[in-house]
């Protein structure tokens, strides 16, 4: 477990290096984005992404980040001119769409087989590179559940400690809103969680947009 401080470049580096190593070899490792830092492991490692499940203490589907929008053009059979609409304007940054990904990809993230996948590109140079070198990520937030979010890469060691082979630690301490998501499979895009992008900015790209559900 080593723990690198990317806000030194060579440490940075050195980093980002083993953190794609660890990746490639189907390890854990923790990286901050734009909204938290995320526990992430190669989207297409089905061990992985069980481990990645495990060590959060959680069951639940887990999101992929990419490094670049032309990786959605390899995940997903075709994109709604609303999802292209919405990419265009928010990606990379903090926006999760909810698609159908392409019935050929092998791989589990934990939904039993739903045939959708929530996916974002997130604005964080540290997060980019790595997922340019790795691939798609399956990548949830780097606490246990129910325990609160860090927001150190440290913070995160605390909880996740031996599980994860690297962690890697941004200079600002992450406090920010989560990403709104976006469910983009049916007729209408619904907001499916409120967050860093509000209604109103998705509205002023897709005007059909419609607000979450409340209880």
């Amino acid at each position: 477990m080593m723990l690198y401080d990317c806000g030194k470049p060579d440490e940075r580096e050195q980093g980002i290096a083993a953190a794609v190593e660890a990746v490639q070899r189907g390890d854990l490792v923790v990286m901050p984005t734009d909204t938290v830092y995320g526990i992430g492991a190669d989207a297409f490692k089905t061990w992985a992404v069980r481990s990645l499940l495990n060590a959060k203490e959680r069951d639940s589907p887990t999101p992929v980040l990419v490094g670049s929008r032309q990786t959605l053009d390899g995940l997903v059979y075709t994109l709604s001119s609303a999802a292209q609409d919405l990419v265009e304007a928010f990606w990379p940054g903090a926006l999760t769409i909810i698609v159908r990904h392409a019935p050929s990809l092998q791989w589990d993230l934990g939904d039993g087989g739903s045939g959708t996948v929530a996916v974002r590109m997130p604005l964080h140079p540290v997060a980019l590179e790595v997922l340019r070198q790795t691939g798609p990520m399956a990548v949830s937030s780097a606490n246990k559940a129910g325990h609160p979010l860090p927001r150190t890469a440290e913070e995160a060691r605390d909880q996740l400690g031996y599980s994860v082979s690297v962690y890697l630690e941004s200079q600002q301490f992450l406090d920010l809103p989560p990403s709104t998501i976006v469910d983009l499979t049916g007729e209408t895009p619904t907001v499916l969680r409120p967050g860093a992008i509000s209604l109103e900015r998705l509205r002023e790209v897709v005007p059909s947009i419609q607000a979450p559900e409340t209880p």
